[in-house]
């Protein structure tokens, strides 16, 4: 085992991945020479050379349709979009194409490429850089969508999705990259390197797509959260002192129900958060699952912690994010109810 950031770890991913199979190939802008923009493809062009990791014109429409190609030819690519706010221009190619080739071809052909993306805010990226764009992805039917919450998913979740014979898109929440972010911006960040889940082994290894992970047990309220607010959610919990159990969902599609309503069922009350915008937010479907599943064993309404219904605000951050004292409140007005 060795201590490893996100980074470290999704670049270890990709490093064992192109050492296995030659099939693999990485790009996407400035993730050659330079290694990107956060070093998460650091050092494998050097490695591999440049006719397997190099970089691409800034065309995100084009970095996508040529990986398209790419996996019809036989090639695993695994492209970085530099921010996740940049992937508008390739969304035809990503749902119109990746996502239909298995279905249009009558399962003749698949797309094995992974959409690594950067993805939500804390960082004071603005409108353009601070992004949440997942539910645009869970809407379409033959994508996988995958956020991870730590180093160890990370690596593992990204080579089940390299390996993975139809398009993943991988949103790594940027927040996260250098340590487990709970929301608390006044203080410094905890290090990965000082955390359990630092902890990743060397080599390959998998994680499966599908499956969430409990956090923290708990039977008062279950917290439905990935990525960052996974973080935050835990926070909320010590600090309102409130018997919650967090659920990491880890992939949002396909999404591991039977966690969900296992969990529901047993503490009778539901907090769903996310980063991006309320309205159509993943957390709609997450509710509206919740209803159906869990009905006749709620105790209160279900409640959502998100962003706001506005561009991400450069100059009101904190007040946009969902931090703990959000889901504090929201915490303590379903156990009120």
């Amino acid at each position: 085992m060795a201590r490893m950031t996100m980074i470290e770890a999704v670049r270890s991913a990709m490093d064992v991945s192109m050492a296995r199979d030659e099939n693999v190939v990485v790009f996407g802008e400035d993730v050659g020479y330079f290694g990107g923009v956060f070093r998460c493809t650091q050092g494998l062009q050097a490695k591999y050379g440049k006719t397997r990791c190099f970089d691409a014109p800034i065309s995100e429409s084009g970095i996508v349709g040529t990986a398209i190609g790419m996996a019809a030819y036989g090639l695993k690519p695994c492209v970085e979009i530099q921010f996740a706010d940049y992937m508008y221009p390739a969304y035809d190619q990503i749902t119109q194409e990746a996502a239909r080739i298995r279905y249009r071809s009558n399962g003749d052909f698949t797309c094995p490429i992974v959409l690594r993306m950067p993805t939500g805010g804390g960082i004071f990226g603005g409108q353009t850089h601070s992004q949440s764009p997942e539910a645009l992805f869970t809407h379409v039917c033959g994508l996988k969508v995958i956020v991870p919450s730590n180093p160890y998913d990370a690596k593992g979740l990204l080579i089940s999705a390299i390996e993975d014979p139809d398009p993943v898109m991988f949103l790594e929440p940027k927040r996260l990259y250098n340590g487990p972010f709970d929301g608390h911006h006044e203080r410094p960040v905890t290090p990965w390197s000082k955390h359990e889940l630092g902890d990743v082994p060397e080599g390959h290894y998998t994680i499966p797509i599908g499956k969430a992970e409990i956090r923290r047990k708990g039977s008062a309220v279950t917290v439905v959260a990935y990525g960052t607010m996974v973080h935050v959610a835990l926070a909320a919990a010590e600090e309102t002192g409130i018997d919650a159990e967090v659920i990491d969902l880890r992939s949002l599609l396909p999404l591991d129900l039977d966690t969900i309503v296992q969990s529901v069922t047993k503490t009778g009350r539901c907090v769903v958060v996310h980063e991006a915008t309320l309205t159509s937010g993943f957390g709609a479907e997450l509710v509206s699952l919740v209803q159906e599943h869990c009905f006749y064993h709620l105790e209160a309404p279900v409640v959502r912690v998100t962003g706001w219904d506005t561009p991400y605000p450069h100059a009101q951050e904190w007040d946009y994010f969902p931090g703990p004292a959000r889901v504090g409140r929201a915490l303590t007005e379903v156990m009120e109810a």
